[in-house]
């Protein structure tokens, strides 16, 4: 059985491992975009957050097995088309993510200094797309973060981090300058809704009490209106979140250099200035119940203006279509039947295609959430086999044959050695610089150029 998986990311790994797991006969290839794999593992997840990486050792793990094979530096729908892999493989599963900011469109949106969350994330990690980015912290004494999830928790903590913290991660040499010495003093995130809406996990709000040089400040006024209207059944989370943000309220500033203002029942309406951002407007929101007794957030006539020199958007990401694969544009995700396969315009499955990770389900949970649906669409896959719905061919090109068809029209394939070449080189790196886990290659051309000592 040949299965081609597109996207290497957690839900491309995790469904590759419950592949070959539950079928000895299986063989599968994964396509990456980039030089190197782990998407947003590599590329999303905080620096200053080694032990949620560490999760690559299992997917490492998953790429030694012989009947894996890793083809980076790769583009589906562009060097490949998805008909092709259809033609070469018994099922291609989609496991692209959802790799683009939302953003909400506001006025002065394109100014200078406002960006999405997703690109200053990429921007600090060396992420190849976004590690030229124009990212002018010099002019910003004050930050804001439209989003109260743990993306929008991440950037404001990575703005706080000393030069020392910074040093000790792997977070892109470009970045770890500026960020060292940035005059950023102060982060405010927003959020439209009360605390306990807030989709921040407490372990991210938790670490931003425990921040070395950064005050959380919190009004208690604002908790006090958000609990005239609070929900009836809160979850573990909201209820623990609470008690964190009523300590924080009760704090006292302790001088530190910079300061975290967490701030709710407000919406951003428009960015301020001519040449660059130099200020944001925010309406007042009065928190009322709709037709179901749950909370949301209606803007006020009340507005205030807040000085401010950048503006990151954390409202959420969108998927991107994959030329020839049905794509739902408002939701920006591949559409499917729930448990993983892609299906067209009719509502009908289409033949060999799945989904899983976040393009399927939306952008939600955490790395380890992506294990449980990737294994939901391997299981619906195997499932489809069972029935005769998907037909094992037994004659697809091997596995040899599609590395030396890739060859052919890329001309700097990336193995999985070619990975470990790179991989290797950056750990080396680190070493150099003062024992930092890794020094990351962040341009193409450098990536491609260590591939080809693989």
């Amino acid at each position: 059985m040949r299965v081609a998986i597109v996207g290497s990311g957690p839900s491309g790994f995790y469904a590759a491992g419950h592949l070959l797991k539950a079928r000895p006969d299986a063989e599968v290839d994964v396509f990456e975009r980039l030089a190197t794999p782990w998407g947003l593992v590599r590329g999303g997840v905080a620096p200053d957050h080694p032990k949620i990486k560490s999760v690559a050792r299992v997917f490492e793990k998953t790429a030694a097995d012989p009947r894996l094979r890793f083809f980076g530096n790769v583009e589906v729908g562009a060097d490949v088309a998805h008909d092709e892999l259809c033609a070469w493989y018994d099922a291609v599963v989609y496991a692209v993510g959802t790799p683009v900011g939302r953003r909400a469109g506001l006025p002065g949106g394109e100014l200078p200094g406002a960006h999405t969350a997703t690109e200053f994330v990429g921007w600090y990690n060396g992420h190849p797309d976004h590690r030229d980015l124009e990212i002018d912290l010099l002019s910003a004494q004050r930050a804001v973060v439209i989003g109260h999830g743990n993306v929008a928790v991440d950037v404001a903590r990575m703005l706080c981090l000393t030069r020392a913290e910074l040093a000790a991660t792997d977070i892109a040499d470009h970045a770890l300058e500026v960020l060292a010495t940035a005059p950023v003093r102060e982060i405010v995130l927003v959020g439209r809704r009360g605390p306990e809406q807030a989709a921040f996990t407490t372990p991210e709000l938790l670490e931003l009490g425990e921040l070395a040089d950064a005050d959380v400040v919190v009004d208690e006024a604002e908790l006090d209106v958000a609990a005239a209207v609070r929900e009836q059944d809160l979850d573990a989370t909201a209820r623990r979140n609470l008690d964190i943000l009523a300590r924080y309220a009760q704090r006292r500033p302790q001088g530190r250099r910079k300061r975290i203002v967490l701030r709710f029942c407000a919406s951003p309406v428009q960015l301020l200035g001519h040449d660059r951002v130099r200020a944001i407007r925010l309406a007042r929101n009065q928190l009322v119940r709709d037709a179901g007794g749950a909370v949301r957030a209606r803007p006020t006539a009340e507005t205030g203006d807040v000085p401010a020199g950048l503006v990151l958007e954390a409202i959420g990401y969108a998927g991107t279509p994959v030329a020839g694969v049905p794509f739902e544009a408002g939701r920006g995700l591949i559409p499917n039947d729930g448990a993983g396969r892609v299906v067209g315009d009719d509502g009908r499955p289409v033949a060999g295609a799945y989904v899983a990770g976040w393009v399927k389900r939306g952008p939600s949970g955490v790395i380890g959430t992506n294990k449980k649906c990737a294994q939901q669409t391997v299981d619906a896959l195997l499932g489809d086999v069972e029935t005769g719905a998907l037909a094992v061919r037994g004659a697809c090109p091997s596995g040899e044959e599609v590395e030396g068809r890739l060859r052919d029209r890329v001309g700097a394939l990336v193995t999985y050695r070619d990975w470990q070449a790179i991989d290797a080189h950056e750990r080396a790196l680190g070493v150099a610089a003062g024992g930092r886990p890794r020094v990351k290659l962040t341009r193409r051309e450098d990536l491609l150029a260590f591939a080809g000592r693989g």
